[in-house]
């Protein structure tokens, strides 16, 4: 697992920025955080990394945001509201992935039991007790499993 620690949320961006060049067709990714930890500062870096120029939003009324650069499409999600497997059906996510977009799911924990064996997870948390700095840790969802049971 790599660990980053940014000092405001410019950094946050400029950190998503770089992460997007190793992102690819078909990577779905994980963010895990409190809210206000930074999830979608990161996806609005992520989205410009990957050439977007739309305005990033939190898809939190809408579920899901669609966005496209001349060769990449990501799908940005916010399951905060599913509670369950049918609330997990309705939202079309098991579509979504049998594409070629990159997923960026944010409240990922409410729906970690569907998420593909691939998959990158992503956990912002803050610095000690500080509004602005965030730890952002990058790994594999099996590194969040073990590190969710220690």
């Amino acid at each position: 697992m790599k660990q980053y620690i940014t000092h405001n949320s410019s950094q946050t961006v400029a950190l998503a920025e770089r992460f997007a060049k190793t992102c690819r067709s078909g990577d779905v990714l994980a963010f895990f955080g409190n809210i206000g930890m930074g999830k979608t500062t990161f996806i609005k870096g992520l989205a410009h990394g990957l050439g977007i120029t739309a305005d990033v939003t939190s898809p939190t009324f809408s579920l899901v945001n669609e966005y496209r650069s001349a060769d990449k499409v990501l799908y940005h999600f916010d399951m905060y509201r599913i509670n369950t497997w049918d609330d997990l059906y309705s939202t079309g996510f098991f579509d979504y992935l049998e594409t070629d977009a990159i997923l960026a799911i944010e409240w990922s924990e409410n729906i970690e039991n569907a998420l593909p064996d691939n998959t990158v997870c992503i956990w912002i948390s803050p610095v000690d007790d500080d509004e602005l700095q965030r730890v952002i840790s990058i790994g594999t969802l099996e590194e969040y499993n073990e590190n969710i049971s220690a």
